[in-house]
């Protein structure tokens, strides 16, 4: 199960979405956010992004959205934190250079650990960050993790409606 999944990934995308690293489920399925009670796909489609819920086995129909998903680590764990510092460190360039390949307009990090593991900041606000990364516009979202008791679904698709109404209305990516 050392496996990773297979990113989603086009050039030029609107979003690209930065899950931690997959799940176990997600890793044996194959699929990108395949957990049960994982809301990103609800979350996606209510936040306007789809105009259905995507099942996770039609993962790469996110791309004619123009969305892609990808994850930070691909290392398979059952919990997040089970990932150390070192390894946000040894993934940090090749992750970087994956997303100027792309240059997607926006990459939303899942989780503002995500984010963390490969900035090295330790103070993130939710929302448009004031830096690019790899000349993308960088927007911090809550987890859809059912794990995440933080934020209910209303909440979570409160949050990605704002990327998603930046990203069609064309809000100016920050310098």
């Amino acid at each position: 199960m050392g496996e990773g999944l297979e990113d989603i990934l086009a050039e030029k995308l609107s979003v690209v979405f930065c899950g931690i690293n997959p799940g176990l489920l997600a890793a044996a399925q194959g699929h990108h956010f395949a957990g049960r009670g994982n809301r990103f796909w609800r979350t996606l489609h209510l936040a306007g992004f789809t105009p259905h819920v995507v099942c996770a086995v039609d993962d790469q129909s996110l791309l004619q959205y123009g969305c892609g998903l990808t994850a930070v680590v691909e290392r398979p764990t059952a919990r997040a934190d089970q990932l150390s510092a070192d390894e946000f460190s040894a993934v940090a360039v090749g992750f970087k250079q994956k997303i100027a390949r792309c240059a997607p307009r926006y990459v939303a990090f899942l989780g503002k650990a995500a984010y963390a593991g490969l900035s090295g900041r330790k103070q993130l606000q939710w929302g448009l960050q004031a830096e690019t990364f790899a000349g993308a516009a960088v927007w911090i979202l809550p987890n859809p993790s059912g794990r995440n008791l933080a934020f209910n679904l209303e909440q979570l698709a409160a949050a990605y409606r704002e990327l998603y109404r930046a990203s069609v209305v064309g809000a100016r990516v920050p310098d």
